[in-house]
């Protein structure tokens, strides 16, 4: 069976809001085992402005929901945007980044995909 992938057009506030949570972030490079060489960056993409990601919370494989607004009431007025896992409250940057002292170990994983031209994306193959 497939897992559900995000593939999300970042704006550039949301984009220069990962440089706010990178203190706040566990692993703010990728640098954890499991994520392509392409994903091991601040933005954790090939094109900064598209995130890939696999839409299924490292702690317990719930489905974390967006929470894209900063600000968000429910999160706090400190909130910068990003994912939301309700069931246990893991909470990701805009980058997919895990924010420290959740229940979530790693980063939302970053599939393997390329770019097959600069309007297609080929997911689950990333050799060239």
């Amino acid at each position: 069976r497939g897992k559900p992938v995000w593939i999300i057009n970042r704006t550039k506030e949301m984009l220069d809001s990962l440089k706010k949570t990178e203190g706040e972030v566990s692993d703010p490079n990728s640098d954890k085992p499991m994520q392509p060489e392409y994903a091991k960056n601040e933005t954790r993409s090939i094109k900064p402005e598209i995130l890939v990601a696999v839409g299924i919370c490292t702690h317990l494989g719930c489905s974390p929901s967006s929470a894209f607004e900063a600000g968000n009431p429910a999160l706090g007025a400190d909130w910068p945007g990003g994912f939301l896992c309700p069931c246990h409250g893991s909470t990701f940057d805009l980058a997919g980044r895990v924010f420290k002292n959740k229940p979530a170990p790693t980063n939302l994983e970053v599939p393997p995909h390329r770019y097959v031209s600069d309007t297609r994306l080929l997911i689950g193959d990333d050799a060239a």
